[in-house]
């Protein structure tokens, strides 16, 4: 080999970035030596019981908290009226013109709004005393009229949640582009008479309508919300440990309820069991926890049970969107309208706002396809149920499902097989940057590559085949695809919840070579289970060229991270790994600026890296990262002259826009013709994340994230009823997805770098469970084709195809019943 073709040592030096390592976190979690919430127990540690609201909705009339006072091993007993006196109340708030600003105390004041709402708190001993004197808190509640139904709830005439505003219409946003006439056509559910035109020629368009409705979610973290508050009189300080996705909007947040300076106000979370975006919130058990520290001058813990979390902790999606489609003959689409209700319970959380979920909704709803004419509105409305917030997707699992959907029923109603008929509308690779009708930019996406990646992986041309063959046999079997693209890693341009001044639109990493040679890297977004630990340590060893087990990853901790409002929108890899970059290439640029001074090399440009080692003129000589980590500190003698001392340096990221993540889900079910089970026989996802850092990480991201959209598609539903009493308040009745309802899933990869993303990374965290509930669906209604219903409520259910069915018997076949529920 010629001496132009040998590799330099650079080269020579194994890639971390993209490696498919082991998660460094697992030996400790695996072992048990994690460091979790609820294994903190400092000295003199008191206990929190919540009482909640058994009504949903009720003025309180008087409380008496003289028999729990008295229970022996109490130490305080405290009601909203105490508390209102130190603690403001959560005010999420919102730049969008008519929004209605309401008031969330952390402790229920003058009236309860949802069945499982905290009324009063007792401070005990053990928990086992605090709940026991819990029940003996007399209240005496007027009950008041549920405001139940989001429909009833949405008119003019309905009682109000808050009194406060004149409607529990808290939000209304709407979205036009082009020459989309103003609301739907149609209001009612369904019209599958392809008559009406949205051109001058009826022969020549056909417009699809339809209701879709995605039933409340609950998140069934591992673990539960946990939070223990210390406070501190001598310094006037409090520090608070939390299973929180977002230490940084924490801290904010409870500086300012409490009326304390912000740098008294330390947010510790380290090993959290899941969030899904459940716990990037602020909730009142958080505060309240907090503000008890202070008056008792001791540490104060709460840890939630499986039923607290399933009544209070925030749930997701409870949307109904009537949508209409109008395509050309030849599939490709004219216009979308839609008009989206999300029922977001009793309060906007906090600091989301109410509008987080139904306005990305309207926000995403064309996904991947030219969308000439496109008009929607959300409303977000209050009703008496616990409060909805972000989950993972945020507002594109449904925007998903209800855009596959109509594009699936188009693609039957036209006889045009439903990939052909993708790949006629999808936005081509060669338009990017795109500006979606909302709004959005996309930076680059091959949606095309995507789906064809997923026909070829699924073998879909057999599976038709198969297909034809079972249903001669009277078996039904089903293909379904979805197609999506979501913004990930936003920067500043873009609001993860639009209207809110959060500032969320950097990330920062401080990173540090310490004397030894090894590193230290500190991020502040904050890690609850998606392997940040291992992603972040590889990109900041491969550009500083050290082993990955000289790299320790640190994060969730306010007092010794740079600032940073934490991980959620898919943000961790996309920004932290853009700050990583930048703090890592500024110290590496240092290294070999003293590299070159001590070993009196002319250019700093010359010097190369291989592991613990720098070299110079990429030969010899050489010299040792702890020599020059060494040197750093020595003083100003053994550095180039105006050199600071130190090897550090802390990087603040802005991907401004963000950029785009995309996927296609493929999937193949069979119906039990007798018993309407429904088993999923194949899936596939075609996903591009840009450059992967960990292709492991990144499969298990997907595989986990599809699970989930699974058992969203086919079991998970909150349930009240009519009284606002919550049905599924255990997981007895809120069925979750096991092992054994999971297939197995296989995942493809496209690898197009972001081109404006630094590292050219994209966020991979939601897209299972933003194109699963689609892609089943659609399967679904494609196996329940020859029957002639289909379904447009999630999840599906074995009773749900019954009752669709019967209806359509009762109607003779020859009208399909509304798809509403």
């Amino acid at each position: 080999m010629s001496e132009s073709k040998q590799p330099s040592r650079d080269s020579q030096r194994a890639k971390l970035v993209g490696a498919r390592l082991k998660r460094v976190e697992d030996r400790r979690l695996l072992t048990g030596r994690g460091s979790f919430t609820d294994d903190y127990r400092p000295p003199g540690l008191l206990h929190v019981a919540f009482l909640r609201a058994p009504y949903a909705h009720a003025r309180i009339v008087q409380i008496d908290t003289k028999q729990a006072r008295a229970v022996a091993g109490v130490v305080a007993v405290v009601t909203g009226d105490e508390l209102e006196r130190s603690v403001r109340p959560m005010r999420a708030v919102s730049t969008t013109p008519g929004y209605r600003v309401t008031d969330w105390p952390v402790l229920a004041v003058t009236k309860v709004r949802y069945v499982g709402e905290a009324v009063a708190a007792v401070v005990a001993q053990t928990r086992y005393v605090a709940e026991d004197a819990a029940e003996l808190i007399a209240i005496d509640y007027e009950p008041l009229g549920v405001v139940f139904d989001v429909e009833e709830a949405a008119a003019p005439e309905s009682p109000l949640v808050h009194e406060a505003v004149d409607s529990n219409v808290l939000l209304a946003r709407e979205f036009s582009h082009g020459s989309a006439i103003l609301g739907l056509s149609h209001k009612e559910a369904v019209d599958h008479n392809p008559s009406r035109s949205a051109g001058t020629d009826a022969t020549e368009t056909l417009t699809l309508r339809d209701r879709f409705r995605f039933r409340r979610h609950a998140a069934v973290c591992i673990e539960p919300r946990s939070y223990i508050a210390e406070f501190n009189p001598a310094e006037d300080s409090l520090t608070l440990h939390s299973t929180t996705q977002c230490p940084g909007v924490v801290r904010t947040a409870v500086a300012e309820l409490l009326g304390m300076a912000e740098h008294r106000v330390r947010v510790i979370s380290i090993d959290v069991g899941g969030g899904f975006g459940a716990k990037s919130s602020v909730y009142p058990e958080e505060v309240t926890v907090c503000a008890l520290a202070r008056m008792l001058g001791r540490p104060v813990k709460w840890t939630g049970d499986r039923r607290e979390d399933l009544m209070a902790t925030s749930q997701a999606w409870d949307e109904v969107i009537d949508a209409e489609l109008t395509v050309k003959r030849d599939g490709a689409i004219v216009e979308l309208k839609a008009e989206v209700l999300a029922d977001v319970g009793a309060y906007s959380v906090y600091p989301w706002t109410a509008g987080i979920e139904p306005v990305q909704t309207v926000s995403f709803l064309p996904g991947p396809y030219h969308m000439p004419n496109y008009w929607a509105r959300a409303r977000a409305v209050a009703t008496c149920k616990a409060p909805t917030g972000p989950y993972r997707g945020v507002g594109r699992p449904i925007s998903t499902f209800v855009m596959e959907g109509l594009i699936e029923r188009a693609a039957r109603r036209l006889v045009i097989d439903p990939i052909e008929i993708r790949l006629r509308n999808y936005i081509g690779i060669d338009e990017f940057p795109y500006k979606a009708p909302t709004g959005i930019v996309w930076d680059l996406a091959d949606f095309a590559g995507s789906l064809l990646k997923v026909r070829d992986l699924l073998d879909y041309a057999m599976w038709r085949e198969r297909q034809a063959q079972a249903r001669q046999q009277g078996r039904l079997i089903g293909i379904g695809f979805a197609s999506l693209v979501e913004l990930t890693g936003i920067g500043s341009a873009t609001s993860a919840a639009p209207g809110m001044p959060l500032p969320a639109g950097t990330e920062a990493a401080t990173v540090r070579v310490d004397p030894s040679g090894t590193v230290t890297a500190i991020f502040g977004v904050a890690a609850h289970g998606q392997g940040l630990e291992t992603t972040l340590g590889q990109i900041v060893a491969e550009e500083l060229g050290v082993p990955l087990e000289d790299v320790r990853v640190l994060w969730g901790d306010t007092d010794v991270a740079p600032y940073g409002t934490g991980s959620y929108a898919s943000r961790g890899a996309v920004m932290g790994g853009g700050a990583a970059i930048m703090a890592s290439r500024a110290v590496a640029e240092k290294v070999r600026r003293i590299a070159a001074h001590l070993l009196e090399t002319a250019s700093p440009t010359s010097i190369a890296t291989e592991p613990r080692t720098v070299i110079g003129d990429r030969t010899e000589p050489r010299v040792r990262l702890k020599e020059i980590a060494k040197a750093a500190y020595a003083g100003l003698k053994r550095l180039p002259k105006g050199m600071e001392p130190g090897l550090q340096a802390t990087c603040f990221y802005d991907p401004y826009y963000g950029t785009a993540s995309y996927a296609t889900h493929g999937t193949v079910v069979e119906i039990d013709p007798d018993t309407f089970r429904i088993t999923v026989l194949r899936y596939v996802v075609a996903d591009d994340c840009g450059r992967m850092i960990n292709p492991l990480i990144v499969d298990g991201q997907v595989c986990g994230g599809v699970a989930q959209g699974l058992g969203g598609a086919l079991l998970e539903e909150v349930v009240y009823d009519p009284s606002g009493q919550l049905i599924t308040g255990s997981l007895m009745d809120y069925l979750v997805a096991t092992a054994s309802d999971i297939p197995r899933i296989e995942v493809g990869h496209l690898d197009i770098p972001s081109p404006t993303s630094l590292g050219g990374f994209r966020g991979v965290g939601e897209s299972g469970t933003i194109g699963a509930p689609a892609a089943v669906a659609n399967a679904i209604n494609d196996a329940l084709s020859p029957l002639g219903i289909e379904l447009g409520e999630l999840p599906i259910t074995p009773l749900r195809i019954f009752e669709h069915l019967v209806a359509r018997n009762r109607d003779g076949g020859t009208q399909r019943k509304s798809s509403s529920g």
